[in-house]
């Protein structure tokens, strides 16, 4: 799987923005809450240099030890197995601060290339799309035993399917799923393609990967928590890949910035980043990418 994980080449989005928002410098503190396959680490590391220290997390065991080999024998990085609310908690009370901070709430190029990964449709795999591969519930467990109020649920609130109702009655209809193009089918017999660009399952499967890794609620409950380890002036950027998970980061930044007296942070981006056209070109990913930034007063 390392072999194949390498061979998977995965690109940073929004490189360029990252690095002249966040500014890293020599001797900064760095904390990366998804630090994947390295991308954006490797060029802090680059401007932090051998002074600098960087904190690398990421819940996934495969990017974990990829992370492992890029870093080997550079004793100023430390990389954590976690999902960043759990990691952002241990941090906090090891009373560690930041001079940047960075989430890039993307899926991995190689997660979508690895089939038995199970987040894309366009190959065949099973259904599992857990980030964690500890975790014992799959997108399987969901899809073949939610009842159909559940996925309704999910479908609507993490998808944002018009028609969910009739879309999971469908669903509960054809069950059991085995794999992903059996998934992918069934949805596309349900949602004719019609005009739209995307492939019609595009949304459940965003809407059951959500689910299956709490990415939503783990959110939530982790951006006070990335404020408080912020350094004074430090400054944090959120990079987002759907509507939902950009609300939540325009209204924790709102919360907690603005011009009130009692505002702990610096809102830098009124309005959020995007990739340019030349960079879309060659990294597709980067067509949804949002970027927020905000400093610690």
């Amino acid at each position: 799987m390392q072999a194949e994980i390498t061979s998977t080449k995965h690109i940073p989005v929004l490189a360029t923005e990252v690095m002249q928002q966040l500014d890293p410098k020599p001797n900064d503190h760095y904390l990366d809450l998804t630090a994947g396959y390295g991308g954006h680490a490797q060029l802090v590391s680059a401007k932090a240099g051998a002074t600098g220290n960087l904190t690398l997390v990421d819940r996934d065991e495969q990017a974990v030890e990829h992370l492992k080999q890029i870093f080997k024998g550079k004793s100023n990085v430390r990389i954590m197995h976690s999902d960043f609310l759990s990691a952002s908690r241990e941090l906090l009370k090891e009373n560690k601060k930041f001079d940047v901070i960075l989430a890039d709430l993307g899926v991995s190029s190689p997660h979508l290339n690895i089939a038995e990964r199970g987040f894309s449709f366009s190959s065949e795999g099973p259904l599992d799309m857990r980030m964690d591969q500890r975790q014992s519930k799959t997108a399987a467990d969901i899809i073949n035993h939610a009842s159909e109020a559940e996925l309704v649920g999910i479908l609507k609130k993490y998808g944002e399917i018009k028609h969910s109702a009739k879309l999971a009655r469908i669903l509960a209809a054809g069950r059991p799923y085995k794999s992903t193009r059996d998934l992918a089918g069934r949805v596309a017999e349900a949602i004719p393609r019609r005009k739209k660009r995307t492939h019609p399952a595009t949304e459940v499967f965003q809407a059951l990967r959500i689910a299956v890794n709490s990415e939503l609620e783990l959110l939530e409950q982790s951006l006070p928590l990335w404020f408080e380890l912020l350094a004074h002036k430090g400054r944090i950027g959120v990079i987002s890949f759907h509507s939902l998970e950009d609300r939540l980061v325009k209204q924790a930044f709102r919360d907690y910035g603005g011009n009130r007296y009692d505002a702990r942070l610096h809102i830098v981006t009124k309005r959020p980043i995007v990739g340019s056209d030349k960079e879309i070109v060659f990294n597709p990913r980067a067509r949804s990418a949002k970027l927020r930034v905000a400093q610690r007063k």
